[in-house]
């Protein structure tokens, strides 16, 4: 049938992922491809498009792509490249992780952008523009604009990917403060909110019909969100990999920086966040993970073991307690490794549950329901001890991948 596909296209740190799904949600067919097979420099554009087209052809192969209907890009949180009027990349970009060292370009976002702005850190996507436009661009791109642009010809942003470039979700638009900090706003892209369609294909590439719709994307974090299914107020869902990451969705927008908390606009509300110390880092640092998996098995996790801890792999917290200095509390210490594995746990967990009691106080709905992902997600034990904290339920997420996320924004925004 015509129309029933939707596409996603997820560009991580590593490789490229896409994603078709049908109308009704179920996920016919996807396809990788590693930056590496295409080059060692992976802050080149040609390398994320090389690896996005490997990805795009070995997914759309399994599928009729004339059938696509709409399809979205996300790219990590930041990325940033400089272009000319064709869209030809002028430098290398600059990644989300790499930091701005001037220290004087620093201090003069920190005289002019408000305290609640993402564009604060050495991280910042503004922080890059300041570094880009000494290129001479005609515009700057976020990774997944630029990727977008490949497949559309329109060069244009989401309130998600610019967020960290100073883009203002609350008002809708670049704030004026951002020009004082020596940025030429003609130089940034025009922003929409995330699943606005905002073109068609420019040339039928990898088979997609001409029809098929371009839909505004979004950061890989807001998309692997979306992959988990959760849609409504209240729904959050934890992220348990090297630390402990928290998200829920709200009807109002939250920005609380001395936590480390922004909102990006999703599905027409705000997705909040934030970021604990502890989580995978602060276990692998007292067990191995072959130990983790063999104690967990001596564990009953419908006794508690009463001990109070807070795992961190070094001092410093920074959310849902902000104290650089917090040390890490993991005594008294049991003889026995399994129960020492539990109290970890249960640290954990009380952790979590502080975190989303946080976010209550700073002005998010109650907390309904939680699904999880990341390694930490996958032991049994480690998963009732914190349902039995959390006292909610616990629904399987619908999917890790982000590129399963933005299909289903590139579908919401087919409908819109």
């Amino acid at each position: 049938m015509p129309g029933d596909l939707f596409l996603g296209l997820d560009l991580g740190t590593s490789g490229a992922r896409a994603v078709v799904m049908d109308a009704d949600g179920t996920q016919r067919a996807s396809a990788r491809s590693a930056m590496a097979d295409h080059g060692d420099n992976l802050r080149s554009p040609v390398v994320w498009w090389a690896a996005a087209r490997q990805a795009l052809d070995g997914a759309l192969a399994q599928v009729d792509a004339t059938r696509v209907a709409a399809l979205a890009v996300d790219g990590t949180s930041g990325t940033l490249l400089a272009v000319d009027d064709r869209g030809s990349p002028l430098a290398d970009g600059l990644m989300y992780n790499d930091a701005c060292t001037d220290t004087t370009l620093l201090a003069r976002i920190t005289d002019h952008a408000p305290a609640s702005s993402a564009a604060h850190g050495p991280t910042s996507g503004l922080a890059r523009a300041l570094q880009l436009q000494a290129l001479h661009p005609y515009k700057l791109l976020h990774q997944a604009d630029w990727i977008a642009f490949q497949l559309s010809g329109h060069m244009g942003s989401d309130a998600n990917n610019a967020l960290k470039t100073g883009y203002d979700p609350v008002s809708a638009r670049w704030p004026d403060w951002i020009s004082a900090t020596g940025v030429n706003p003609a130089l940034l892209p025009e922003v929409v909110e995330p699943g606005t369609p905002v073109a068609t294909l420019r040339n039928r590439a990898f088979g997609l019909p001409p029809t098929c719709q371009v839909i505004a994307g979004t950061t890989d974090g807001c998309a692997s969100f979306l992959a988990t299914g959760a849609c409504l107020p209240g729904e959050g869902v934890t992220a348990l990999g090297t630390t402990l990451t928290l998200k829920i969705l709200s009807q109002t927008p939250i920005f609380a920086p001395e936590y480390g908390i922004y909102s990006h606009r999703l599905l027409g509300m705000w997705l909040a966040g934030g970021a604990s110390n502890t989580g995978g880092a602060a276990l692998l640092a007292q067990f191995t993970a072959a130990e983790m998996a063999s104690l967990s098995a001596r564990i009953d996790p419908e006794t508690d073991t009463g001990l109070d801890y807070y795992p961190l792999p070094k001092p410093g917290e920074r959310f849902p307690v902000a104290d650089p200095d917090l040390p890490p509390r993991i005594t008294p210490r049991p003889a026995d490794r399994a129960r020492f594995l539990q109290a970890h746990f249960e640290g954990i967990a009380a952790i979590e549950q502080s975190g989303y009691a946080r976010l209550a106080q700073l002005g998010a709905p109650p907390l309904i329901s939680v699904r999880s992902v990341g390694g930490g997600a996958a032991n049994p034990v480690f998963s009732r001890i914190r349902a039995r904290r959390l006292g909610l339920p616990m629904p399987p997420p619908a999917s890790d991948e982000a590129a399963f996320g933005t299909a289903l924004l590139a579908q919401r925004g087919a409908a819109a």
